[in-house]
């Protein structure tokens, strides 16, 4: 399949003139088994300006580097915080950076064996040879390790107790026993192996990590964009990316941008950037979600409508998709905040009266 046509391209295929650009740019020291130096990784995330290289990660700088320097140790990394805060994103450029591979992946689940992370087996193989090397099927997790890559496990607290214990002894010793190819044969890490975790903080006790196993992890919480400007960039990025496979010339203009992010960082803190308080949902309204209710406005706009730029009322349309999701208290929630904060804000804003209207139709309605 061309990876062209692909709705969603690996960090590693989207940057890969980046890529390029700073290997060969990259005259710092690398630890063995990295395809860059802890310095151009960096760069690779956060960008440089000077080299052309994009800005991939908003929030916390100092983060990028305690996880750069984590990944370099014999300890894991664990990002956790909560949902829509870009740990898969940050887990995902790390890959992409110090491997060249982000596609070593466990997606973690009720479902995850402890074969998920060891080995499984080709049976039509292991019927007609026996046990051995080319009858094997190995996890993403011992793949990284044979290769000297990282390895990645998103909701690790979402797999069992005993799938988590398997990785207990695996990231001690970095090393897989395979007793069914004879006695004493093992797997052990070449240089470079590691691994990350993902976990947000909603789920952490749907399966909580042992203590022994949070011992093998550098812990780092990735928390929400705390500057409304950064968000903002963000979310237009993000948004304009995903419009680029439309050939249309479809724009966010600036009032609404601040208005979707707005509406967003009001219901998840609790409070206006003026200080008043206001109800926080039960609904996760990360810039994530924004992104998605941006996106979704866009397409409305331009294949609904016919129009040549989103308004506050394609926002206002597509909001209950996310507010609306988990507790039917929220509709109550997001009323009250229609009814004092917006209703406020349109007495003296002509995109904050177009969102009221719609929103408060919608509700009525």
């Amino acid at each position: 399949m061309d990876v062209t046509s692909s709705q969603k391209l690996t960090a590693e295929a989207r940057f890969k003139d980046e890529l390029a650009l700073l290997k060969k740019n990259d005259p710092d020291l690398k630890p063995a088994g990295w395809l860059l130096s802890p310095r151009a990784v960096r760069k690779f995330i956060l960008g440089d300006a000077a080299l052309g290289i994009s800005q991939k990660f908003y929030g916390d700088n100092p983060l990028v580097d305690r996880c750069i320097v984590a990944l370099m140790g014999h300890q894991g990394l664990m990002l956790v915080g909560e949902p829509g805060t870009a740990k898969t994103l940050l887990s995902e450029l790390l890959s992409a950076a110090i491997s060249g591979d982000s596609l070593l992946v466990v997606q973690g689940s009720a479902g995850i064996i402890e074969d998920h992370l060891r080995y499984g087996w080709n049976y039509a193989v292991l019927l007609a040879e026996g046990p051995s090397e080319r009858a094997m099927v190995a996890s993403p997790v011992m793949a990284a390790m044979q290769q000297g890559k990282i390895a990645r496990i998103e909701e690790l607290t979402r797999c069992a107790p005993e799938v988590q214990d398997a990785l207990i002894s695996l990231m001690s010793e970095k090393t897989i026993s395979t007793p069914e190819l004879g006695s004493g044969t093992e797997v052990r890490a070449a240089r470079g192996f590691n691994l990350i975790g993902t976990a947000n903080l909603r789920d952490l006790g749907v399966n909580e990590m042992s203590s022994a196993l949070k011992r093998r992890f550098n812990f780092e919480t990735v928390q929400p964009i705390s500057d409304p400007v950064f968000e903002q960039e963000l979310v237009a990025q993000q948004v304009s990316e995903r419009m680029a496979e439309y050939d249309i010339g479809q724009q966010m203009p600036d009032d609404v941008l601040a208005l979707l992010v707005s509406v967003f960082r009001d219901l998840r803190t609790g409070q206006t950037h003026d200080g008043a308080v206001v109800a926080q949902t039960k609904s996760v309204m990360s810039t994530a979600e924004a992104v998605n209710v941006g996106h979704a406005a866009m397409l409305d706009a331009a294949f609904l409508d016919g129009a040549s730029a989103v308004t506050p009322a394609h926002i206002a349309r597509h909001l209950g998709g996310v507010v609306f999701k988990d507790e039917d208290d929220d509709v109550r929630k997001f009323r009250a905040y229609i009814d004092t904060i917006a209703r406020a804000r349109s007495r003296k804003s002509k995109a904050w009266k177009l969102f009221f209207k719609s929103a408060k139709t919608g509700l009525d309605g």
